[in-house]
């Protein structure tokens, strides 16, 4: 990934507040077939060996778990908001006119080594701990449980996904805010978003000029 410095983000609280933030990813992988790309939601284990791991489960059916090996460099990207920026929106436009459109975004790249978990219990920790997380973030009275569901059932659901562990080599942020802009221009066209109500991106925005390392 191409990243300008004013753009560079490389704190590793901030990158991996985004991935739990955000945590459906893109899975790439180089495969038999060549590049194939899968949308997975990852829990983040940021303690597990130097850099953290990602763990995430597919579908039995799925190809990928038997195309790839244990140790194949495996790419994972994360999102957040995203938003087009109408040079419109920057008063040193209508002074100069010296201003085009852009895209503002924030993604982080994660960079590791994949390994297969065939294994019931350890997909059932997988499957686990990504719905209390994921249930209780919906602020729900009563939040759904693995045991609500019969038994058998479950049991059938869980021999049909195959667990997947990614050991995290390295992490590379990348926070297109408009930095590049003057402070007015950034917080103006932030202003534009959020009227437009896209407040996160704006919110990010604002903060871009003082959270730069």
């Amino acid at each position: 990934m191409y990243v300008p410095p004013h753009f560079a983000e490389t704190r590793t609280s901030e990158l991996q507040r985004l991935i739990v933030e955000h945590p459906l990813g893109i899975l790439v992988l180089a495969g038999p077939a060549g590049l194939d790309a899968n949308h997975l939601p990852f829990e983040l284990d940021p303690h597990a060996g130097e850099h953290g791991r990602l763990l995430a489960h597919v579908a039995r059916a799925n190809p990928l778990w038997q195309d790839v090996h244990d140790g194949d460099e495996a790419l994972v990207i994360f999102r957040a908001g995203d938003a087009y920026i109408s040079p419109n929106w920057y008063p040193s436009k209508h002074e100069t006119q010296r201003q085009v459109p852009t895209w503002n975004y924030r993604v982080v790249h994660v960079h590791g080594r994949i390994r297969i978990h065939d294994d019931e219990r350890f997909v059932r920790g997988v499957v686990a701990r990504l719905t209390h997380d994921h249930e209780t973030r919906t602020d729900q009275a009563q939040p759904w449980r693995m045991r609500d569901a019969p038994r058998d059932y479950l049991e059938r659901m869980l021999a049909a996904i195959v667990g997947i562990e990614i050991e995290i080599s390295q992490m590379v942020g990348k926070w297109k805010l408009s930095q590049n802009r003057e402070e007015r221009d950034r917080l103006t066209a932030a202003g534009e978003l959020e009227r437009r109500g896209d407040t996160a991106t704006a919110a990010a925005m604002r903060a871009a000029g003082a959270d730069q390392p």
